[in-house]
């Protein structure tokens, strides 16, 4: 079972995200609350698999609650304000998906279920933006700092696969497979999948 908390200063957002998780049978709700500083205090009481955050909240943001969260806590981001700079922060701070509020139900279960079994989901718009912002050969950084079967493994993370989709596509163990992401992890000094494939796509190999 994937626990759940909700912190979003809207209550009908929280009811609703509420209802649509709880009707699945893997997923429940330990709890809701309408503001940054709650939402810590609640994560630390109830200790849940799975944090869903608004940006926006009085208190505490949202991405000062994710940095606090997300050493313990995979954490969803989930706003209607999907600028750039947010969902660059939000990564940096640790956030293990990305969502806007009109990403619809099945994505939001997705979200919690890809979060909690350690792997990224981030909405298509964002996604697609985040790709269109990275594209410039600028911004590009150093491939040199991976291997070649490590950049490939990457590129298969940024693709969205999970640890075992991988090792198939690859030929590889999973255990090898989790080898090289902890080794890249090191190496690009990020926290999680969602930094590894942000530097992906920065490094032009989603396309390549």
């Amino acid at each position: 079972m994937i626990s759940v908390l909700i912190a979003d200063d809207q209550e009908m957002v929280r009811v609703g995200f509420r209802m649509i998780l709880e009707k699945q049978p893997d997923i429940t709700v330990v709890a809701d609350v309408p503001d940054g500083i709650s939402a810590v205090t609640a994560a630390r009481e109830h200790k849940p698999d799975v944090a869903l955050l608004d940006i926006r909240m009085p208190g505490m943001d949202g991405l000062e609650v994710t940095k606090k969260l997300s050493p313990t806590t995979k954490v969803v981001v989930v706003t209607t304000f999907d600028l750039d700079e947010y969902v660059h922060t939000a990564l940096e701070n640790g956030a293990s998906g990305f969502l806007t509020k009109d990403a619809g139900p099945a994505l939001l279960v997705e979200a919690v279920r890809a979060a909690a079994a350690g792997n990224a989901l981030i909405s298509p718009q964002v996604t697609v933006r985040m790709l269109e912002h990275f594209a410039r050969p600028a911004q590009r950084p150093d491939l040199s700092l991976l291997t070649a079967r490590e950049q490939d493994v990457v590129r298969e993370v940024a693709r969205g696969l999970s640890n075992q989709e991988i090792a198939s596509s690859l030929f590889l163990s999973l255990s090898t497979v989790k080898t090289h992401l902890a080794s890249v992890q090191t190496k690009l000094n990020v926290r999680n999948r969602v930094g590894i494939a942000s530097w992906a796509w920065r490094a032009g190999l989603v396309n390549s």
